[in-house]
């Protein structure tokens, strides 16, 4: 597959999100939204989604020259209005919200409405752990996921992230779907012609798929867990409690009535996000140290494959950063290169640049 320069990857997505009809600061730090899931190995989340933020502020669904309101407020809690605002935008405004309220009272909660499609959510829990607190994060979608013994959609990906500092530099990072797998996942299956993993979708008779076209054309994931037999139902459930955060506490659209996101959208989808600090030190003295105490411990279990060691979460991402930093380069599918090309041909930017071999 293709190689090209992380720093090129970058310049490619700013200039797209420039000429898109973001502002300067807007489009870099979307860009870095999106490059950090290339860098960690999460491509469905990266490149792979920039032209659909292209086509949503080229059609109004998104305006990048906004600034987030906050609506309500407590010294621990805000309630905001994202009107509308790229993701990288409502994203920062809100985080940095949680933080300032967590170092100052020890707990921010922000819940935000008329949000847009905001990346990795791991992305927005590790800015609070760079900053010594526990982070988290949660979002809504459109219903993409059919609850235990439905045959409809209803429920969203809705993912759920966690960081939190240890000592010696070291974190734990959680961020998962509460999906089997994000609907992104099946489209870097297809982009790479590769059958899913049992267990991920259903097709249009209501049954297991592992055609990743089928599934993508679909739309009917599975709950994290699967089917009800192997406790698909706990996924279900996750996704419930993120929509409790997201919607409820914000006044956005429930995951059910959101439209589903695509090129040809026109209707902004009035997502709710909730960007959540702790500072550690309002509790029990030494949370660094026992965090570590438990990574280590993981990771110092006996594999049942000695060339798979057991990881704590986060590890794997962590690795790939360092491979893909020391490399220099992200290697993405042709598929990728492709449409990037097309892209660049549409909205009149210079074209990605692959490393020669």
């Amino acid at each position: 597959m293709p190689d090209v320069r992380v720093e090129e990857a970058q310049r490619f997505m700013e200039e797209s999100l420039l000429a898109g009809g973001a502002p300067l600061s807007e489009a870099k730090a979307h860009a870095d939204l999106l490059l950090h899931a290339d860098i960690v190995g999460h491509y469905s989340h990266g490149m792979n989604r920039l032209e659909l933020y292209i086509n949503d502020m080229k059609s109004g669904v998104c305006n990048p020259h906004v600034e987030p309101v906050i609506l309500k407020e407590t010294a621990a809690t805000a309630w905001v209005d994202g009107c509308d605002g790229l993701g990288a935008t409502v994203g920062n405004f809100c985080m940095d919200l949680a933080i300032k309220k967590a170092k100052e009272c020890g707990v921010g909660w922000v819940a935000v409405k008329r949000c847009n499609h905001y990346g990795m959510a791991g992305y927005w829990a590790l800015k609070a752990e760079k900053k010594g607190l526990i982070g988290m994060s949660f979002t809504n979608s459109a219903p993409i996921m059919v609850p235990t013994r439905s045959k409809q959609r209803a429920c969203g990906t809705n993912p759920i992230s966690m960081a939190a500092p240890a000592t010696g530099g070291d974190s734990i990072v959680v961020d998962l779907a509460t999906t089997t797998a994000a609907m992104g996942k099946v489209e870097m299956q297809v982009r790479k012609g590769e059958p899913l993993p049992e267990g991920w979708a259903l097709g249009p008779d209501c049954k297991p798929t592992t055609d990743a076209q089928l599934a993508f054309e679909t739309g009917h994931l599975l709950p994290l867990g699967g089917m009800e037999k192997t406790s698909g139902y706990k996924g279900y459930c996750l996704s419930a409690m993120v929509e409790v955060f997201c919607s409820g506490l914000s006044g956005s659209r429930a995951t059910h009535n959101v439209p589903q996101w695509s090129h040809t959208q026109t209707e902004p989808p009035n997502l709710g996000q909730c960007f959540v600090a702790v500072d550690p030190d309002c509790f029990a003295p030494g949370f660094g140290e026992r965090i570590a105490d438990c990574l280590q411990h993981w990771r110092n279990l006996e594999p049942v494959d000695p060339s798979l060691p057991v990881l704590a979460p986060g590890d794997k991402e962590k690795k790939n950063a360092k491979i893909t930093n020391a490399r220099g380069t992200i290697v993405y599918p042709q598929s990728q290169i492709n449409s990037a090309k097309l892209l660049a041909e549409r909205i009149g930017i210079q074209p990605l640049e692959v490393v020669k071999a």
